[in-house]
């Protein structure tokens, strides 16, 4: 259950998912990150289609999160690792990020693992202030090479 009495369905993702998945990482690419990145690094990003390759290629190991039955966001791990979590503009501050890192947690240590580890940008508040709300602490800053040198990346973990 999600606030507000919503219903919150977490399950693995499909092929008919794609679409959404692919709006929602574009979406987060637009309001997030491309307002602090060069316009060569975001021609790049367009010109790679990198949102439909990371689901075509990623899609299978991802969590979806439906809320009222519809696609809300999604989460990636392996290992200890968090790759991604996203959650659509309309759907987010309602628990439903919060939903999907505890399973993955849940998951991460029923694999035995005793830690998560996860990455963010130092422009993006909202992601830092969840993931530290949820106990996750800065161990590292280096620039972000994958997207525009100009960034920093801060590496967080949380001991379970």
């Amino acid at each position: 259950m999600a606030r507000g009495g919503h219903v919150l369905l977490l399950r693995p993702a499909s092929s008919d998912d794609h679409a959404a998945l692919i709006a929602i990482l574009r979406e987060s690419f637009r309001d997030t990150w491309a307002p602090q990145m060069s316009s060569e690094a975001i021609q790049r990003y367009d010109i790679d289609a990198r949102s439909a390759q990371y689901v075509e290629t990623s899609a299978a190991a991802f969590v979806v999160a439906e809320l009222d039955g519809k696609i809300a966001g999604f989460i990636h791990w392996t290992g200890d690792f968090v790759h991604a979590l996203h959650v659509s503009a309309m759907m987010r501050r309602k628990g439903v990020g919060q939903q999907l890192m505890g399973m993955a947690e849940d998951e991460i240590w029923s694999a035995g693992l005793r830690r998560v580890r996860l990455e963010t940008d130092t422009f993006n508040g909202p992601s830092q202030a969840l993931y530290r709300a949820l106990g996750y602490r800065e161990i590292d800053r280096y620039p972000d090479i994958e997207y525009d040198p100009g960034i920093t990346t801060v590496l967080l973990e949380k001991l379970l």
